[in-house]
């Protein structure tokens, strides 16, 4: 597997996602566990972000201490599985930005086409980690990557919660600069395009549609 792709085994993860698989998992607690999924991966997703050294002052002594540097953030989801994500990542950073981008698969061709994107007016200046719950073909992500590398942001990561071994092949071959965060690794796509045994359409899970 690519350096460039981390796959995060924390038990914590791990057993959310035993829960998100369920099928009796309903809509109420699908969505609180995508959120908590993506707070866990959030942290360790953003373990490089640069800090810088600052003097406080306690209520005992001045203290040597670190903040965070300034920098720009933006979290884009994929529309609209994506927006199940956002609520985590937003609590663990409350100052990013939010963009959108909306993309939806063809049903004949499998194939992403794009009817929505808007970004932050500063992404140029920072970092966008895009968000999807499944990384099943590769297709909307690669297609959301090429959106957001147009306004040329500082770097691109990826964030899913299920990839498949096909996904994270197509990703890394078209995108070998996007570093790659996904809670587990599925084996293999059905004859539908859905990730086996994955947990179904996270969507439909997330909204309670069909």
């Amino acid at each position: 597997m690519s350096d460039n792709v981390l796959v995060m085994d924390h038990p914590l993860i791990q057993h959310k996602i035993s829960l998100l698989r369920d099928k009796n998992t309903g809509p109420k607690e699908f969505r609180e566990l995508i959120s908590e999924v993506t707070m866990l991966m959030c942290y360790e997703s953003l373990r490089d972000l640069p800090l810088k050294e600052v003097e406080i002052e306690t209520p005992i002594a001045v203290a040597k201490t670190k903040i965070l540097e300034e920098r720009h953030l933006a979290f884009i989801p994929i529309l609209r599985a994506g927006l199940g994500m956002v609520e985590g990542v937003v609590n663990m950073v409350p100052t990013a930005r939010v963009g959108h981008i909306g993309l939806y698969r063809d049903p004949k061709t499998l194939q992403p086409v794009e009817y929505y994107c808007k970004l932050p007016f500063d992404i140029s200046k920072g970092d966008a980690i895009i968000l999807d719950p499944m990384l099943a073909t590769g297709g909307s992500a690669i297609d959301a990557i090429n959106s957001v590398k147009k306004h040329n942001p500082r770097s691109v990561k990826f964030m899913c919660i299920i990839a498949s071994k096909q996904g994270i092949e197509a990703l890394t071959k078209a995108h070998p600069d996007v570093k790659i965060y996904c809670a587990v690794k599925d084996a293999r796509l059905n004859e539908h395009s859905y990730i086996v045994p994955g947990l179904g359409d996270a969507g439909d899970r997330i909204f309670g549609t069909k």
